[in-house]
């Protein structure tokens, strides 16, 4: 990349990975900017951690978000070395939760979000997953959509929870309830 700007979007249209010309409110390009918002919450929770083992995985989820753009931006189209979301990164995001599930007291009740620094930031990076989630949702009627991609979406905001309250957990931070009444 040897310039930031090209000028070709300054009309309000964008290039897809296939070349196909698309406005900037395209339910794909809205996709994308989503998840690359989650990317970058991510990183702003990645500066707050000090847990070796959650940053790890959390780095290695900021590039299969990457590829998951990647995905989304092929619109299906078939494009060789292009990465795609695969049921192994899901089920990956899986083992993961129900390791640190093991690891702390049960959730019994909502939860506020909040707690420590790094737990805060990571249960806004949740909220910030779900709100990616919908905007992909809304992009996948495109034909050739990975369904693969809604998935690993849908887990990624559990992840992003159970690192939350992880992170509380093994920072000594507390979680509070909601308080239903006046």
């Amino acid at each position: 990349m040897s310039r930031v700007y090209t000028r070709t979007g300054d009309r309000g249209e964008t290039s897809l990975i296939t070349g196909e010309r698309v406005p900037k409110t395209d339910p794909i390009v809205e996709a994308l900017g989503a998840v690359d918002e989650l990317n970058s919450s991510i990183g702003m929770a990645l500066a707050e951690l000090g847990n070796e083992l959650l940053s790890t995985i959390l780095r290695r989820i900021q590039s299969e978000l990457f590829a998951l753009g990647a995905d989304l931006n092929s619109t299906g189209k078939d494009i060789q070395g292009l990465p795609r979301v695969t049921p192994v990164m899901t089920e990956r995001l899986e083992r993961e939760i129900d390791g640190m599930l093991e690891m702390m007291p049960e959730q019994r009740t909502f939860i506020l979000p909040g707690g420590g620094k790094a737990g805060a930031s990571l249960h806004f990076a949740r909220a910030v997953a779900r709100r990616a989630e919908r905007r992909v949702v809304a992009a996948s009627g495109k034909s050739g959509f990975n369904p693969e991609i809604l998935r690993y979406m849908n887990r990624l905001a559990d992840f992003l929870h159970v690192a939350a309250r992880y992170a509380n957990h093994t920072g000594g931070n507390e979680e509070s309830a909601p308080v239903y009444r006046d």
